[in-house]
C-alpha cells in the first residue's frame, strides 16, 4: 500500500489527520475492511432455505 492509498482510505472512513496519531496502519486496514463488510452484507439479505441446497 503506497500513502496516498492509505490516505484515502483515512479519508473514506472519516478518519483525521489527528487520529492517525492514536491508530497504527494496521488498525486502519482493519476498520476499512470491516466497513467494506458491513456494505457486502446488504447483497446477502437472502438466507439459503433446504431446497436450496437440495438443488445445488
Amino acid at each position: 500500500m503506497n500513502t496516498p492509498l492509505f490516505l484515502l482510505r483515512c479519508v473514506q472512513l472519516g478518519i483525521s489527520i489527528r487520529d492517525l496519531d492514536l491508530l497504527s496502519i494496521g488498525m486502519v486496514n482493519d476498520m476499512f475492511i470491516e466497513n467494506q463488510n458491513d456494505e457486502a452484507k446488504d447483497a446477502y439479505s437472502t438466507l439459503a432455505t433446504q431446497k436450496d441446497f437440495d438443488v445445488f
